[in-house]
């Protein structure tokens, strides 16, 4: 067997790619990363080819011989980039794959935006079947269009896709980060969509903890996943004739609750909470169909979210990298 991968120096690019080599389920299969802009390091199993998912040639000559494709590259706000990129990298991977005689499976890996996340009203749970509805943006409007082209080729010509749903990744300190009203805050929207700069930097000063209201005053309840927890997700899916023509939505059981995170904060920090109202809505990714059809189960909820994120120390080799603004 022989793995195509996107976005392999990313977030979940990092994470899934020693995991992969190190499972024995796998032990026989090979890696070729395509990479454009940032590469890895080849290695025992691992090669690499140099360009752009757009370019019918670069695509063809990673494909080659592949049996599975995992594809995690994404353009963000990047409207320049959006179509060309996106859309169309996706097209000339699907198409490649479709025309080869040794392909047996796509799995794509979306996210929440393409159902809005916070950004829209659901009357109940997000189920995989319910209407995607982006918010404003073109990585949002990309990530639908990701899922409806992997869909139809199923629909088409019978192509095997699988597509994970993943609502915000974390990993090592970014929920801390996530929830910061220092300069490392990072994530979207801003404080200062909210409030004053002054303001902004007064929470900082005081040590205060964010509780985000939604548009109803409730404490906002929002989507995570943790990077291990989606990765291990992917392992059980690869290959897997359960997975064939599926959606998945890969998330923590219980979204998160603002008022409980600050809460968790006073009581073990003496961190004060201070309450934001917005306009978002609070909404609830539901994993159960991944969790009946896969017997796939997250590790980390909210408390686990909040220890790991409060007791990682970044060490000099280990620089913060923001993948993208969140």
């Amino acid at each position: 067997m022989r793995l195509l991968l996107t976005g392999a120096t990313g977030k979940v690019g990092q994470a899934f790619l020693p995991r992969f080599l190190g499972n024995p389920r796998f032990g026989d299969w090979s890696v070729v990363a395509l990479c454009h802009n940032r590469t890895i390091n080849e290695a025992d199993r691992v090669s690499v080819i140099r360009g752009s998912l757009n370019d019918p040639v670069a695509v063809a000559a990673a494909m080659k011989g592949v049996t599975h494709v995992l594809h995690m590259a994404a353009v963000k706000e990047s409207p320049d980039l959006a179509m060309d990129v996106a859309v169309k990298g996706m097209f000339v991977l699907l198409e490649a794959f479709r025309a080869s005689p040794d392909a047996e499976q796509f799995v794509l890996i979306g996210g929440d935006c393409a159902v809005g996340h916070a950004f829209q009203h659901y009357d109940g749970p997000i189920t995989e079947t319910a209407p995607r509805r982006a918010y404003k943006g073109c990585y949002a409007l990309t990530k639908v269009l990701e899922e409806v082209m992997l869909e139809q080729y199923g629909i088409q010509y019978d192509l095997n896709g699988c597509i994970l749903r993943a609502p915000w990744i974390m990993e090592k300190d970014d929920f801390r980060c996530a929830l910061s009203f220092g300069p490392d805050q990072f994530g979207g929207p801003p404080w200062t969509d909210f409030m004053p700069e002054d303001e902004v930097a007064g929470h900082h000063e005081a040590g205060r903890v964010p509780i985000l209201l939604d548009r109803t005053g409730d404490s906002l309840k929002r989507n995570f996943v943790h990077v291990d927890d989606l990765v291990a997700a992917i392992l059980t899916v690869l290959d897997n004739p359960s997975a064939r023509q599926q959606t998945f939505n890969i998330s923590m059981n219980r979204p998160v609750d603002y008022a409980t995170v600050a809460a968790r904060l006073t009581e073990g920090m003496g961190a004060p909470g201070i309450e934001i109202p917005t306009s978002l809505h609070s909404n609830w990714l539901d994993n159960s169909k991944a969790r009946h059809v896969l017997g796939w189960e997250p590790e980390v909820d909210e408390k686990a979210l909040i220890e790991k994120a409060w007791s990682y120390r970044r060490e000099k080799h280990d620089p913060r990298i923001i993948w993208y603004p969140g």
